[in-house]
């Protein structure tokens, strides 16, 4: 009881086809696979807004955890404070091509954009000063996510991680990398 048994293919040219289909589906299928068994393949099947909101969620728990101040933020501005400061998070899980697009970035009231991006087995991060995301997106380093008239509001960011541009390599990779950015712009010297 609660053990479901497949069903027996009888036919021997069905069982030829299956058996053909099996072969083909190790071509295909490869790229899902690498996910099978990360603590971080269930985000993958969650609608991407969704997505979004249990990244949130991870970064804030990640920062809580490295002594930030973590609150929701008061408009739609941002995602959250992080001791005080207005903080966009964008996520993105590893595309099949090996890299991360963050996506929706918008000239809003936030000082930085912290990036988590996910893979089977790493997470990735960057903090980057607002002013940076906005000069970058004038120059061609960022681009417009939608053409026509409404392509100037929202832009995206890719990432291949081990192939970013110089000026992205800054504001982190690892995690630990991104949190000391995420110090040095919530808790400037003095």
């Amino acid at each position: 009881e609660g053990v479901m048994h497949m069903p027996v293919i009888a036919d021997r040219e069905v069982q030829f086809l299956a058996h053909a289909s099996q072969t083909l589906q190790k071509e295909y299928d490869r790229p899902g696979r690498i996910w099978e068994g990360s603590p971080f393949a269930w985000i993958r099947h969650c609608p991407s807004r969704q997505i979004g909101t249990i990244c949130e969620r991870l970064v804030a728990s990640y920062l809580e955890t490295r002594r930030f101040h973590i609150a929701g933020s008061p408009d739609t501005e941002a995602d959250r404070l992080v001791d005080g400061v207005r903080v966009e998070i964008k996520s993105s899980t590893l595309w099949q091509g090996g890299f991360y697009e963050f996506q929706q970035l918008r000239d809003q009231n936030y000082r930085f954009v912290l990036c988590l991006g996910i893979s089977p087995y790493m997470a990735h991060g960057r903090a980057i000063p607002k002013r940076i995301v906005m000069e970058q997106w004038q120059s061609g380093g960022i681009v417009s996510q939608h053409g026509g008239r409404r392509g100037k509001d929202t832009a995206w960011l890719e990432v291949t991680p081990g192939e970013e541009p110089g000026w992205l390599r800054k504001w982190g990779g690892s995690l630990a990398q991104a949190a000391a950015i995420v110090e040095r712009l919530t808790r400037p010297a003095g």
